[in-house]
């Protein structure tokens, strides 16, 4: 089954070290965009975080906060390694490039990732902690998206219903259609008291009939509404080849309204440029 890109999951977990929680937030967009907000200390679990929403989620833009708050034994630590090496660094470029030694921004050196750590507590379990709270917290959006994804799919099958009780109705309407046709020309051509080779009089309304046959956009709509079908039964990401379908309803919709010589297909054509243009909005939100 398909599914949104709309979502939203939050997951907490408490422990020795204090309490976490993840909100996961997802809305529509073209592509997959990720902004991430994590705990000062916690910048290296940032590959792994991205690399696990990356695998379960394909298209939205996804905003993910993690909050930790030290248990009461805990308190925030410098990495007085990590400093040290960076503050050599920066004086050895400093004498380089001749920078002055008070140019060093120390509360910029603090947002440097690993500067800051969590005293008194286990950061690999911490860590451990973090990815496993993220994955409980994936599952729940992903329930959430499948289930917002089964009412755009019933949404959807509407109106592909609905498309294909038009386009049955048009067809139906094609045997009487060209009937109307041929009675229409043989009484204009009464009216002007003209005599036509009956030979020709064929030919010319085989060519008329072939201008304003339309059964072929009916055919072409008929294997789209198929093909759309089958993607919503699919479970893994379709919104865009839905946009390329829809687009190509569209395309075939706006062929059968200029073929259109009766005020009836005309009608039909206005329809089904309604009820695509709602799938088209629907689909907007198909990961």
């Amino acid at each position: 089954m398909i599914r949104s890109m709309t979502g939203f999951a939050r997951g907490e977990s408490h422990g020795p070290w204090g309490g976490l929680t993840w909100e996961l937030r997802t809305v529509n967009h073209r592509f997959l965009e990720l902004g991430l907000r994590l705990p000062e200390g916690m910048g290296a679990l940032e590959t792994p975080v991205r690399a696990r929403i990356q695998k379960l989620l394909t298209r939205g833009r996804v905003d993910a906060w993690l909050r930790f708050q030290p248990s009461a034994g805990g308190s925030l630590r410098l990495n007085t390694a990590l400093a040290m090496d960076l503050r050599g660094l920066y004086t050895e470029l400093a004498d380089m490039w001749e920078v002055p030694d008070s140019a060093f921004n120390a509360l910029e050196a603090l947002r440097w990732p690993g500067m800051v750590q969590v005293a008194g507590s286990d950061m690999e379990t911490l860590e451990t902690e973090v990815l496993r709270l993220l994955d409980q917290a994936l599952a729940e959006l992903q329930a959430a998206r499948e289930r917002e994804g089964a009412a755009l799919a019933q949404h959807l099958l509407a109106r592909l219903d609905a498309i294909a009780g038009q386009t049955s109705a048009v067809r139906a309407q094609l045997p009487a259609l060209e009937t109307a046709l041929r009675e229409r020309l043989q009484a204009r051509l009464q009216d002007l008291a003209l005599q036509v080779d009956a030979a020709r009089w064929e030919q010319e309304l085989l060519f008329y009939l072939q201008r304003q046959d339309v059964a072929e956009e009916l055919d072409r709509l008929d294997t789209h509404l198929t093909e759309l079908r089958q993607i919503l039964r699919r479970r893994e990401a379709v919104g865009r080849r839905l946009d390329f379908l829809i687009q190509e309803l569209n395309r075939e919709a706006n062929t059968l309204a200029s073929k259109a010589a009766d005020s009836q297909i005309t009608l039909a054509a206005v329809e089904l440029k309604v009820l695509i243009e709602q799938m088209r909005e629907q689909a907007q939100n198909v990961e």
